[in-house]
């Protein structure tokens, strides 16, 4: 069957279940025949075997159950660099590069910073910033040792030689050590969130964090001070109805300078605070 006709059957079957069908359709298509999506464009024309539909059929029935694309192909972009991704890591959000840009705000060029990436996950944050200072030095930690597997390849693929990965949770790992800045993206839905219906294949220790979505939070602005050189930051993300509250934890644990940043969408996502000691 020609390109065009299997990108032509396959589009509307995908309209109910996905915003963006003639993408996901073109992204799985090039997974599956190893060309880039312009190809695709490029050669209406070209002929697909049998072997090779069935195996389109596939990705395209994940699809089709709600499985997220990354998830299918296995690899996510962000901050341009890309990712290997699975079901035991979350898959980066467009809007979790702000939590990037603000670290590099703070840090300086050329510095030799001791910087922590908590929850590092796929090791997107961790990485994306170490891609960028070269000359500090990064520890990612993640609970999850199967999700570390994913941010050490993924740290590999990056060629980098300055950023470590530990297994364990939140500071515990890293107690004994010192950071000038702190990054994290907790889990913070709260139980009973209808968005976790969304959110069916991405791993729900990831996702959340008690009755009202913050417990994590919690422990992470109660023990980064011990982590933190004097006036050293910690840059958490969260909710986008979680500003007020977020604040108030911080102001409750003597934290500084708080201030909350909207992501590109408009919405508050990032609160940074600087540790001043108690």
């Amino acid at each position: 069957m020609r390109l065009d006709n299997v990108i032509k059957n396959a589009v509307p079957r995908l309209l109910g279940c996905s915003d963006s069908a003639l993408l996901d359709v073109e992204i799985l298509l090039s997974e599956t025949i190893n060309v880039s999506r312009a190809y695709l464009i490029a050669h209406p024309e070209f002929e697909l075997d049998k072997i090779t539909i069935k195996s389109f059929e596939k990705k395209l029935q994940r699809r089709l159950n709600g499985e997220p694309i990354s998830y299918i192909t296995g690899t996510r972009e962000f901050w341009s660099h890309n990712f290997f991704v699975n079901n035991t890591t979350l898959i980066p959000r467009p809007e979790t590069e702000l939590l990037v840009e603000l670290a590099l705000q703070k840090i300086p060029f050329n510095s030799d910073w001791n910087i922590l990436d908590l929850g590092t996950g796929s090791g997107a944050i961790g990485i994306s910033i170490a891609s960028e200072r070269l000359t500090c030095n990064v520890t990612a930690t993640d609970i999850c040792p199967d999700a570390l597997k994913i941010a050490k390849k993924n740290g590999e693929l990056a060629n980098l030689t300055n950023i470590e990965f530990i297994v364990g949770s939140w500071s515990m790992p890293v107690k004994n050590r010192s950071f000038n800045l702190i990054v994290s993206n907790p889990p913070y839905i709260s139980e009973d969130d209808v968005a976790l219906k969304n959110l069916q294949y991405e791993p729900k220790k990831a996702l959340i964090s008690g009755v009202d979505g913050l417990d994590d939070i919690r422990i992470l602005v109660r023990d980064c001070s011990d982590l933190l050189i004097q006036n050293g930051w910690l840059m958490v993300e969260h909710g986008a109805n979680q500003e007020e509250s977020v604040k108030n934890i911080f102001t409750n644990e003597s934290w500084k300078d708080i201030c909350c940043h909207n992501d590109l969408t408009g919405y508050p996502r990032v609160t940074v605070a600087r540790y001043s000691g108690k």
